[in-house]
């Protein structure tokens, strides 16, 4: 297999990085994204995940299927559009005063 320059282009996570943390201990996809960010990116994981489960599945012999999923954690609550929209202060978000 090829190794890409990048195992995680959206937070820039290079192949070497994720080999490096997998050698110092990380054999889990939470312990490789805690050392190395990757998967914390824009995809959460969506294009790396499969990657970084591959490397230490390379390191460790552990199968793939052992190491995915790895944890999911969607978001703690709703948020309302204007409130990611607002550019002023004054518009949203900003606590009253009372």
């Amino acid at each position: 297999m090829e190794k890409p320059n990048y195992i995680c282009r959206c937070e820039e996570v290079t192949w070497e990085e994720v080999l490096e943390s997998i050698r110092n201990g990380a054999d889990t996809l939470d312990a490789v994204k805690k050392a190395t960010r990757a998967g914390l990116g824009y995809c959460q994981g969506k294009s790396c995940k499969r990657l970084v489960a591959q490397a230490i599945a390379a390191e460790t012999g552990t199968p793939v299927a052992q190491l995915l999923p790895g944890s999911v954690r969607p978001p703690v609550g709703a948020v309302e559009l204007s409130l990611l929209a607002a550019t002023d202060w004054g518009e949203k978000g900003e606590e009253d005063e009372n």
